[in-house]
């Protein structure tokens, strides 16, 4: 078992940042370098609680699919996506927000097991944790970024949605 932690601090309202970290569209935007595109569930706007979305990406050279689930679900402060099927022998990836005054805390912890036993457990030491750190601290660099902009209409309508 592996436990990925990430802390941001973004300057937009949490109701804000919680619905781009839950934003199908933005999770493309910010994924395009991996081709990561929503091919089954809600694949358009936000996922809710009990919804799942499958994606379909290149990493480490391989075309992918995942299908993942949202187990837990407490707008604004926390929902949890769950893998149902891929490559990770499981995950559950938390995300948290606190509001701070006119600032939103945003807390990520991805908690999994990587894939193929003994041999996935020796590629996780090598460079799975440190590709997945990476990957998910960029994701959220992004989110901030259009957060604090007013670029977040684009991907919420102009609104936040419950």
């Amino acid at each position: 078992m592996s436990i990925i932690k990430i802390e941001l601090t973004v300057n937009a309202p949490v109701d804000r940042v919680f619905d781009l970290a839950r934003c199908i569209d933005l999770h493309e935007a910010t994924m395009s370098k991996h081709k990561e595109k929503a091919i089954g569930g809600v694949t358009k706007g936000l996922i809710g609680m009990g919804e799942s979305v499958t994606w379909e990406a290149t990493h480490f050279g391989i075309k992918q699919k995942l299908t993942s689930k949202i187990t837990a679900f407490e707008r604004p402060k926390h929902f949890r996506d769950s893998m149902v099927k891929g490559a990770f022998a499981r995950f559950d990836h938390d995300h948290f927000f606190e509001q701070s005054g006119e600032q939103t805390l945003m807390k990520d912890v991805f908690d999994y097991d990587p894939p193929i036993g003994i041999l996935g457990k020796f590629a996780d030491a090598l460079f799975l944790e440190k590709y997945m750190r990476k990957m998910l601290a960029e994701r959220n660099q992004i989110i901030k970024t259009i957060a604090e902009s007013d670029d977040w209409r684009k991907f919420l309508n102009g609104t936040p949605s419950s």
